[in-house]
């Protein structure tokens, strides 16, 4: 079996290419290279062998990856008639995909590969920039690197921003985790005679820079506390000081059971916000919802019963569990069908077993929200009208006994009590057939309310009237201008 030997050119100009390969792609052997923009090539041309090239691939293509498969498949075809040489810029272990691809072919028995070495570009950027890694490194391709991928904290070198597609790209994805003008280095040649370091504000990178396939990025370590505090670390860092030694004394008395209440408040807050279509109260209470779960991970790490880990890894994999039309190959229709796989899943688990189908409804859910779900899981044991028409029917049955009671001649306020309740499971029973949660309905009719008759509060103070001394007329005139300004 024939073999392709890979060498890598460097980052720069052929002083720093190692003697072994020097004399390698000098020796006359068949010399193919991934593209013929390297400096070395220009160097050396003269004492080089007639190459083949394949920047003609790139053309053909809009995918890199069906360029890279072209690549390695022509090496392949040319291998079998005798040994060639494979020259990539810089190492061929460093960010080099078609050395990856020849590495599979070999393993899969296609061809032998040997990888004889190369100077990357890492060492000499390093040194041009007076970094040390061991102080936090990260190293990322700027054709697939995505925001969850960015350590803020560590010394990032991003390669291959070939031009300023690239780059704009690149650009992009920085944005979303640094300032618009936070300042960047981009680093092209580096070690070489033609070495340049340009510092540039991140939202100027793809505009005054010349970038070619030796140009990488450098992005500082954040050393500003405040430019990380929209990550989830940082929040938990934080919650993690109020808690220890030292923090603060109200936050390290809380337990589980003291914190509930604040949960149930900042959910009722956060539910009005939405009513209220607010979007920087909606930003404010949904933080006070995230503070109230990174509180109880963190009492449950402090008590070394569970953490927030935990949590996040419970909710992720059963996520993907219950959703198997899409990270799985069932396929579902419409809405209605995953809610049926979702119960049907959730019976498949077994975690709950209860001795009622009723015992899975919280006992802290609001009365009308309770009623709702108790309805749900009833119906869903076929214990329902098979249309909405049985309960309008219940709906006057529950009015006309309350009717009933008020008419007798001795009421009896339990009963009365009990049969309103009846009343308002039947209007709750109305809501479900037609897919209304009724205590968002309610809310949002205690929000209307509210603000209808807050209306009428104010044309009284303009009339220079108390509020009691206004005609249910006037009133009533005043709640029908609240409603058309609605």
């Amino acid at each position: 079996m024939n073999k392709i030997s890979i060498v890598g050119l460097g980052s720069s100009d052929a002083a720093q290419l190692p003697l072994g390969v020097y004399r390698l792609i000098t020796s006359g052997a068949p010399l193919y290279v991934r593209t013929v923009d390297h400096p070395v090539l220009n160097e050396l041309s003269g004492e080089l062998p007639a190459y083949t090239a394949f920047d003609g691939i790139y053309e053909k293509h809009d995918q890199f990856e069906e360029v890279y498969k072209e690549i390695v498949q022509t090496l392949l075809i040319n291998a079998a008639e005798e040994n060639i040489i494979y020259a990539v810029p810089g190492h061929p272990m460093v960010a080099e995909k078609t050395v990856q691809l020849l590495l599979e072919a070999a393993d899969n028995g296609q061809a032998e590969v040997e990888i004889l070495g190369g100077q990357s570009f890492l060492d000499p950027t390093f040194a041009a920039l007076h970094i040390d890694p061991i102080e936090g490194f990260q190293f990322l391709d700027a054709l697939t690197m995505k925001r969850e991928d960015l350590q803020l904290n560590q010394h990032m070198i991003i390669c291959q921003v070939y031009d300023q597609m690239v780059a704009s790209e690149a650009k992009l994805t920085l944005m979303e985790e640094y300032p618009d003008d936070y300042e960047i280095v981009v680093v092209t040649e580096a070690g070489g005679a033609n070495e340049q370091i340009k510092k540039v504000p991140l939202y100027e990178l793809d505009r005054v820079v010349e970038l070619s396939n030796l140009t990488s990025l450098y992005v500082p370590p954040v050393t500003k506390e405040s430019l990380k505090y929209h990550q989830f670390t940082e929040f938990r860092k934080v919650i993690k000081a109020l808690r220890a030694p030292g923090g603060c004394p109200w936050d390290m008395e809380q337990t589980h059971e003291t914190l509930k209440r604040y949960l149930i408040e900042e959910c009722y807050e956060l539910l009005e916000a939405i009513e209220n279509e607010d979007i920087e109260h909606m930003i404010e209470e949904l933080g006070d919802v995230l503070l109230q779960v990174v509180l109880h991970s963190q009492i449950g790490e402090d008590e070394g019963m569970f953490t927030v880990d935990d949590v996040i890894r419970t909710v992720t994999e059963k996520m993907i569990r219950r959703h198997p039309h899409v990270f799985g190959d069932v396929m579902l229709e419409n809405s209605e069908a995953v809610l049926s796989n979702w119960e049907e899943i959730k019976k498949q688990e077994g975690k709950y077993k209860e001795e009622s189908r009723l015992g899975s409804v919280a006992s802290s859910l609001p009365a009308l929200s309770k009623a709702f779900h108790l309805q749900k899981k009833a119906a869903k044991a076929g214990f329902d009208w098979p249309d909405p028409s049985g309960a309008w029917l219940k709906l006057k049955e529950e009015l006309h006994e309350f009717e009933e009671e008020l008419q007798a001649k001795e009421t009896d306020s339990k009963k009365m009590l009990k049969e309103f309740g009846d009343i308002l499971f039947a209007f709750v029973n109305i809501a479900r057939f037609y897919k209304i949660e009724p205590e968002e309905a309610l809310t949002s009719t205690n929000h209307k309310f509210t603000s209808r008759f807050q209306y009428i509060e104010k044309q009284a103070v303009q009339s220079g009237k108390e509020l009691e001394e206004m005609t249910l007329e006037e009133m009533d005139m005043y709640w029908e201008e609240a409603k058309t300004k609605e």
